[in-house]
């Protein structure tokens, strides 16, 4: 699809914040549509190019520059010619186009609506091409670590006295003292560390949960924090080396082989003692955002697994349990591994669509 990968570069010259993996969901999202359907394109980038409502303006306008001698005949196709240097000048400028469809101006409440009952749909009843489309808002996630104070300090309008600066400048100034310099403590990213049950009763929601794992590892900064992905099942497999390739199904992909009880049984408390002996214990829980992804289903013994989440809690800052049952109209946390969870994990969230994925963000970033 070259024309519509120099419609992306059309879009970055008018100013839109246009990344790769926004190109890449666009792409995904046209698989799954009618190329020839001029609305099915405009809302397949409109949903995955824009990042913020202000862009939309601007890439609408883009989209009837570069498609400008079609407009108003989708069914004979879209014309792929870049548009004139007058056109790309005007992009930046231009809010709304007067001559837009006015089919296009009868869809943006309606696409909204689909959008929203989409992101708080059950992720186990999507259809494949509601999957698809949530596959390309996935890649839209905005991710932030959680930071913690660091030992380093730094110079700042408030904080102690920095009497080595201070000095330094009354010395450069022939001994006059003009001021006070201080410093105060800076902050880092913590260390996010995620635990996905890929048991049998968590097939429904797995694969999407590793997408949403994928794009967090993705963004979040690797020197010296970063993040960390593990599965449990029957036996623990490290999966974060996997996922930092940059395309979502190749990491996928290579996640799935590297997982040999995918869909298998669940032994929640072996998979803990095995990450807190072998990693956690040596700095990778140490001072983290520890979530874990469970339904709770438990062949094990739950005083073990409350034994492995009690260590587990007092090497990490936080530790939550996001169950896909949780968010539920009736459940009730009675099965034996989150009733032997409760007591020690800060919070159960529940898991079951994107905007409980979402929720979680926010709730890992204020941890």
């Amino acid at each position: 699809m070259p024309g519509l990968v120099g419609f992306t570069a059309a879009l970055r010259h008018a100013g839109l914040p246009i990344t790769t993996d926004r190109v890449a969901a666009f792409l995904s999202a046209l698989d799954q549509l009618d190329l020839t359907s001029r609305e099915q394109t405009y809302w397949a980038g409109r949903l995955t190019l824009c990042a913020d409502p202000d862009d939309i303006g601007r890439y609408g306008a883009a989209f009837d520059a570069w498609f400008a001698s079609r407009r108003g005949r989708p069914e004979q196709g879209l014309d792929e010619r870049p548009p004139t240097p007058s056109q790309l000048a005007a992009l930046e400028h231009s809010g709304s186009d007067p001559d837009e469809d006015t089919s296009r101006q009868s869809l943006p409440r309606m696409a909204a609506s689909a959008e929203e009952v989409l992101r708080n749909r059950d992720l186990a009843e999507l259809t494949p091409a509601e999957r698809a489309h949530l596959r390309a808002l996935l890649a839209l996630l905005r991710t932030r670590p959680p930071l913690r104070v660091s030992r380093r300090r730094h110079p700042s309008r408030r904080g102690d006295p920095d009497q080595g600066r201070t000095l330094r400048d009354a010395l450069r100034n022939h001994g006059e003292l003009r001021g006070l310099r201080r410093r105060a403590p800076g902050r880092r990213p913590r260390r996010v560390v995620l635990l996905i049950d890929v048991s049998g009763s968590m097939a429904p929601y797995a694969d999407t949960l590793m997408r949403f794992a994928h794009v967090v590892v993705r963004r979040m900064p690797t020197a010296g924090s970063g993040a960390e992905v593990f599965t449990v099942g029957t036996r623990l497999t490290r999966v974060t080396r996997e996922l930092r390739h940059r395309d979502a199904e190749q990491a996928l992909s290579a996640a799935g082989r590297a997982i040999p009880d995918w869909s298998g049984g669940t032994r929640l408390g072996d998979a803990l003692r095995a990450f807190t002996d072998r990693w956690g214990q040596r700095g990778v829980a140490r001072g983290a955002v520890v979530v874990i992804f469970s339904d709770g289903w438990e062949r094990g013994a739950p005083i073990m697994l409350a034994e492995q989440l009690a260590r587990l809690r007092r090497l990490s800052h936080r530790m939550f349990w996001v169950n896909p049952h949780a968010g539920k109209s009736g459940y009730a946390p009675v099965q034996s591994g989150i009733a032997a969870a409760l007591p020690h994990v800060d919070e159960l969230l529940a898991g079951h669509s994107l905007a409980t994925l979402e929720r979680l963000l926010e709730v890992m970033v204020d941890a």
